[in-house]
């Protein structure tokens, strides 16, 4: 469950931040434009590196771990950012919405199937309890 929620996390943030553009790293200002370094870089998305972890003797389950994205950024035009390059163009984080749609969907029934699992866990336990009493 925990795998899940990081997955959700991590999409939920790319998508609120998908749009956060930021001067390029290896820009330098526009004529007329002090300088770039005043304003903030753009949103470095992630993504989620899951590993199984199960070794034999002891628990298993998986690892999820947020990792940044690379190349963090795709250069974007957008002429009138005030820190855009001299060719107009600024760093836009390198996501796609709809594989982050995606990941919505897995972490959500991923989600559902831990819940089941942990619901038919409880049954049975009961049932168990049920029998020994």
């Amino acid at each position: 469950m925990q795998a899940a929620s990081t997955r959700l996390d991590v999409a939920a943030s790319n998508i609120a931040n998908g749009q956060t553009t930021g001067p390029l790293p290896t820009s330098t200002a526009r004529p007329g434009n002090a300088s770039t370094s005043g304003f903030p870089s753009a949103y470095v998305p992630l993504a989620v590196n899951q590993v199984d972890i199960s070794n034999g003797s002891g628990p298993s389950g998986t690892l999820a771990t947020a990792v940044p994205v690379s190349p963090s950024f795709v250069p974007v035009s957008d002429p009138s950012a005030p820190f855009a390059d001299q060719n107009g163009l600024v760093a836009a984080p390198n996501t796609d919405p709809v594989n982050m749609l995606v990941q919505v969907a897995i972490a959500k029934y991923t989600l559902s199937a831990n819940a089941n699992v942990a619901k038919a866990a409880d049954q049975m336990t009961k049932s168990l309890l049920d029998i020994l009493s």
